[in-house]
């Protein structure tokens, strides 16, 4: 059977025959093929479809690809095994079946053949093409038989296990946690074949378990030893020239607010009391950009990085060490390089005048937030206290001008894991929201509001405002809203469909929940309705801050955006030429792209490695009893989520026991048929823990 020719004879049926599908036998017909090669036939046809060169539908049928409708996106796969394409430009959600991946992961960039759309159905389609991978390295467990190895991968998003030939094998041995290459995967019908090319080790060495999650999510565990070199050659010596040219704050009070185990110090505050009855507030923020030059090894590697990630035992830092933890980090009393927004504050919050500027500090004093809360509940004093009571004083006011904005005040708990020397977790503790960490965080949303204005505002000439990096988050999607306002009216917390949403409106909804046993459940879904807050060259607002102008200037050390607008608020310092800044738009953009999707990264990385450790923590606590609210309900169970440890665990419907439930959609609920108990979101319960499988991560509980 000569494959070139059948080929060629087939694009002609198609092209006489635009509009029409053919089954394979039909085809087989036309073309003369002989009974004893129509499954090679078949076969042909398959692989011609799956390179995008004609069109597969539904029922085994085939025609030209040009009448088939084609889009790309980013693949989103479930645990589950199908998936969604999320268009480029963000409009359409579709359908993959899991027979209909061909050889595409999650997170890929795909080309996918939409489905002939049923009315009032969403659409559907398959992968024809893989354009982009999104993950060079895949982290698994290395099993060998008789014949052959093959890794299983700890991504339960990937469904296929994946061969390994023994020239490739590394030597590894069997069950050892390894880093494999997928190397090819032509045919979805078979496996794919890969090259081991990182030993981890065993799993219950110590650190193996967060390791393979940092190379799960392709992040860096060491800095390229040109990187390392160009930093060693970086000094702490700051020339006499620099610190004349720049803003001397080194005899003003100024100090840093950290967490305890915080190394990298990149922001201090200093505040006075002015005789108008204003407030002097002085945000000192690392001056990366002085020793990070543009292009440079350090700030290659920084933007593929685009951000620290804080892992449950590690951080996985942007820069290298002698960088954040050393020249620039605030240590106290140390000279050191900052670029300061200094910012007079009236009474009611508003800042009346700024100024920003290159300058160098010497922190006075290295504070953790719980230091200063006990500072300002008056439980201890020091001779910094007086500094501290005028900064919260002040941190009260801008918190009531953010709510007179409509500003979003989301309090969701998080959960912290301590360990032991070996990385077992010994507790999980719940973070609680200071009043110092408050502080702070109004103090550098102030900062960065300022920033942003100064350039969009007051730099614009005849309205053309210099190229910027923006940290932008969108109108809600009004669906994502009308399903939340359903949802929330199921729990008995009614809301104007009619009134356009804004972050007052859910504002008042947050008060109203305030201290009931549904208050996580709805700020989390809240959120999840919201658009996700992202980096953009285009100013389009901040929906939940309720800024109209915003972005990210307080953390250079750790976030690449931070040390972007350094370099531009340097560059515009004395003003700006907006045909040559316009140079720079491809390159802000470029930053944007990466860093937003850095970030998502990050995020998912590090409530991995958080959940990871939640569920080895409950494993040691099988047949304990504890209070738990109920998170989620599924037409197969409710989830609970543990009040003080925070993990969520099911409970199988199957284990409800003296009735037989059945699943009230529309309200969220399960009712049982004869006695008409209920469970619904938010109610408290006892469960007691009686299964946990630490590969899979899941929690089985029983109500106790």
């Amino acid at each position: 059977m000569n494959k070139q020719i059948l080929e060629n004879k087939l694009e002609k049926i198609f092209l006489e025959n635009p509009y029409k599908r053919f089954k394979a036998k039909e085809l087989a017909r036309k073309l003369e093929v002989p009974k004893s090669q129509y499954v090679e036939f078949r076969n042909f046809l398959k692989k011609l479809a799956r390179q995008g060169k004609i069109a597969k539908y539904k029922r085994n049928q085939y025609g030209t690809i040009k009448h088939a409708p084609m889009v790309e996106g980013e693949l989103h796969v479930k645990t589950q095994g199908y998936g969604f394409l999320i268009t480029e430009d963000g409009q359409q959600d579709v359908f993959i079946s899991q027979k209909n991946m061909g050889t595409a992961l999650d997170r890929d960039i795909v080309r996918v053949q939409l489905f002939a759309q049923p009315k009032g159905r969403s659409p559907e389609g398959r992968v024809v093409e893989v354009l982009h991978r999104a993950r060079k390295n895949i982290v698994g467990t290395y099993k060998k038989s008789r014949r052959y190895g093959f890794v299983v991968p700890d991504d339960l998003k990937i469904s296929r296990d994946i061969y390994i030939h023994d020239s490739d094998n590394l030597n590894a041995k069997s069950g050892q946690k390894v880093v494999v290459r997928i190397e090819s995967w032509e045919d979805e019908r078979l496996n794919p074949e890969g090259k081991i090319v990182e030993i981890l080790g065993y799993p219950d060495e110590p650190g193996v378990d967060v390791i393979s999650v940092a190379k799960s999510f392709d992040l860096p565990t060491s800095f390229p030893k040109h990187v390392e070199k160009e930093a060693e050659k970086l000094s702490e010596e700051i020339p006499e020239e620099e610190i004349a040219r720049r803003l001397d704050l080194r005899e003003e009070i100024c100090f840093t607010i950290d967490p305890e185990d915080a190394r990298d110090y990149d922001d201090a505050v200093s505040i006075r009391k002015l005789d108008n009855g204003h407030y002097e507030l002085g945000v000192h923020i690392a001056d990366v950009s002085y020793f990070v030059k543009e292009k440079g090894a350090i700030d290659r590697e920084a933007l593929k990085r685009g951000t620290s990630v804080y892992l449950v035992d590690r951080v996985v830092p942007m820069l290298p060490e002698k960088l954040s933890n050393q020249i620039c980090s605030l240590r106290p009393e140390e000279d050191r390089l900052t670029f300061s927004c200094i910012m007079e504050v009236d009474s009611r919050g508003k800042v009346v005048k700024y100024k920003i500027a290159e300058s160098i500090i010497r922190s006075k004093r290295r504070y953790t937030y719980e230091e200063v809360q006990e500072i300002i509940e008056g439980k201890k004093s020091d001779e910094f206290a007086e500094y501290l009571n005028t900064m919260y004083e002040l941190s009260q006011i801008l918190i009531k001008r953010r709510e007179r904005l409509g500003s979003l005040d989301f309090d969701i708990p998080e959960v912290k894991v301590k360990l032991d020397e070996q990385g077992n977790p010994l507790e999980l503790i719940k973070r609680v929201r200071l009043d110092s960490h408050r502080l702070i965080e109004e103090f550098m949303l102030l900062a960065n509001q300022t920033v942003t204005e100064h350039v969009a505002v007051h730099m614009a000439k005849q309205g053309r405002v210099p190229p910027f990096i923006y940290r932008i988050h969108e109108e809600p999607d009004p669906l994502k809203i009308e399903e939340f306002i359903r949802f929330v009216k199921a729990l008995g917390y009614p809301m104007d469909p009619n009134k356009p949403i804004s972050g007052k409106l859910l504002n008042q909804l947050l008060d109203r929940i305030r201290g009931t046993p549904e208050e996580v459940i709805i700020e989390d879904l809240m959120l999840r309705s919201l658009m996700k807050a992202k980096y953009s060259v285009e100013n389009v607002g901040h929906f939940g801050l309720a800024f109209k102008y915003y972005t990210h200037f307080t953390s250079p050390i750790r976030r690449y955006p931070d040390l972007a607008v350094h370099r531009l608020l340097k560059e515009y310092q004395n003003g700006f030429d907006y045909e040559k800044a316009k140079t720079k738009l491809n390159r802000l953009e470029k930053i944007a792209k990466i860093a937003s999707e850095r970030e998502v990264v990050a995020l998912e990385a590090e409530r991995e490695s958080i959940k990871m450790k939640q569920v080895e923590y409950m494993h040691r606590h099988l047949g304990d009893v504890f209070e738990g609210v109920v998170s989620g309900v599924v037409p197969f169970g409710i989830f609970v989520e543990l009040t003080d440890l925070l993990v969520e665990g099911l409970v199988h419907i199957s284990d409800l026991e003296g009735d037989y439930y059945i699943y009230d959609e529309k309200n969220y609920r399960l009712i049982g048929q004869h006695t008409q108990k209920t469970y619904r979101l938010g109610d408290r319960v006892q469960v007691q823990v009686v299964r946990v499988d630490t590969d899979e991560r899941v929690i089985d509980f029983v109500l106790a």
